[in-house]
């Protein structure tokens, strides 16, 4: 049935957002509706999604309770952790409730739930009583799906406007978390709730200073109300002290005592695909991160621009299938202004031209090629070049695809993880 509308409708077509709907709400109804019965905690945003709802999750279950969590890379129930190979940040809606259904049986008392734009559009949260949104940030992604800039805006708008309008829950408030730093904080603080929290490198309810940013992480003194606290966090970067600073405001929301905030702020080492080291005993540094946005991009290659001594390599590609074309030379415009070498690659083209894609990067990159600037659209390829040229002092970044599984071609889906590719071919050296 979905793939004869889909020939015949476009994605944002009433009639196709119909049934969405109408799916979603059968999906809720045959599982009775789980997300009623435990307290749903939805995250949004442009970037930092992902590893806020980590962040979070570890928090929650530091403090001895048995959670749900589903994000772009990974799911959780309890003790049990797997990685997400479905290719979406937000399940289908029978997936989704079916797993959330398995989640209440298990007995967990949180949800943690990663909520795209295209999740809210196309319904896939629809029967899910939200009782707490997480802002990160918004900066411009997915416009040609959602048309303009203002749309996308409004589409992530409307999980606060779920949270606000939910019916509560026995003894739950509804509370909202917003970055007071963010650009549109204005307009997702009109929505009404029974507590607001605010975080900032600033001032707000709760905000950094001190911070000291390194190679490995970053240390700061968080301000909550009335009290503050030294935290060190094993990821590096400005932007993973939002992500953490968002992941303490609902923790904090939720009435973890600080001191355990704190612990499991602290305890995470890695998150797969974010900031990741790969070493296997190399003289350089290697890194793979999910960055897919101009932004993104530009916070990532600022970040090891400053940490390395030596060259700094660029691997990266832009997603096909129709996906934000005009983003895709700003993000040639982002990775040349940092790194010394350039070579544009494949991520997921889809059934897009491959070739087309790498030249709509490369606009925005003022190089010849040949001269420090590559394109090639094999990415182990492009992966095994920059690890040949890379020598000690350097550091490549792979950028794009983080932890995913698989990679999307014309011919279909093959099996593919940055991390190991990079770590087999420096196996081989």
């Amino acid at each position: 049935m979905l793939s004869f509308l889909r020939e015949i409708f476009p994605d944002t077509h009433p009639i196709r957002l119909f049934y969405h709907k109408v799916a979603a709400f059968i999906a809720a109804l045959i599982n009775l509706f789980p997300g009623s019965k435990m307290i749903i905690i939805g995250v949004t945003g442009t970037n930092g999604k992902t590893t806020t709802v980590n962040l979070l999750a570890n928090i929650l279950t530091s403090a001895g309770y048995k959670i749900g969590m589903t994000s772009t890379i990974n799911f959780q129930i309890g003790g049990e952790k797997w990685t997400n190979t479905t290719k979406q940040s937000t399940m289908s809606p029978f997936k989704l409730q079916s797993l959330l259904k398995q989640m209440l049986k298990e007995g967990c008392r949180y949800v943690i739930l990663e909520v795209t734009s295209h999740a809210i559009t196309q319904s896939r949260v629809l029967g899910i009583n939200f009782d707490m949104a997480v802002i990160t940030n918004v900066t411009g992604d997915h416009i040609e799906y959602h048309g303009n800039f203002n749309n996308y805006l409004s589409e992530k708008g409307k999980l606060f406007q779920k949270v606000s309008r939910g019916v509560r829950k026995l003894g739950v408030p509804k509370v909202l978390v917003l970055n007071a730093d963010d650009k549109y904080y204005t307009y997702f603080n009109q929505f009404v709730a029974d507590r607001k929290i605010t975080y900032s490198l600033s001032y707000a309810t709760v905000y950094a200073e001190n911070i000291e940013k390194g190679p490995e992480g970053s240390k700061f003194i968080m301000h909550v109300p009335n009290e503050a606290i030294d935290v060190k966090i094993n990821l590096p970067g400005e932007f993973n002290v939002y992500n953490a600073m968002a992941a303490a405001c609902a923790a904090i929301a939720l009435q973890i005592p600080l001191a355990v905030v704190k612990k499991g702020l602290e305890e995470i080492n890695v998150i797969p695909g974010r900031y990741e080291h790969v070493d296997v005993g190399q003289k350089f540094s290697v890194i793979v991160d999910y960055a897919h946005t101009p932004d993104a991009l530009e916070s990532l290659f600022a970040l090891y621009r400053t940490l390395t001594p030596g060259k700094l390599f660029a691997v990266f590609g832009a997603t096909g299938g129709g996906r934000d074309k005009s983003k895709r030379p700003k993000m040639g415009e982002s990775v040349n202004e940092y790194a010394d070498f350039v070579i544009v690659t494949n991520d997921d083209p889809y059934t897009e031209d491959e070739w087309n894609i790498i030249e709509q990067v490369s606009n925005g990159i003022p190089r010849k090629e040949g001269q420090n600037f590559w394109k090639i659209p094999d990415r182990r390829e492009a992966i095994r070049l920059s690890l040949t040229l890379a020598k000690e002092g350097d550091c490549v970044v792979v950028a794009g695809k983080g932890a995913e599984e698989i990679i999307i071609l014309k011919t279909g889906r093959i099996p593919w993880n940055d991390k190991k590719v990079i770590t087999e071919l420096l196996e081989r050296e």
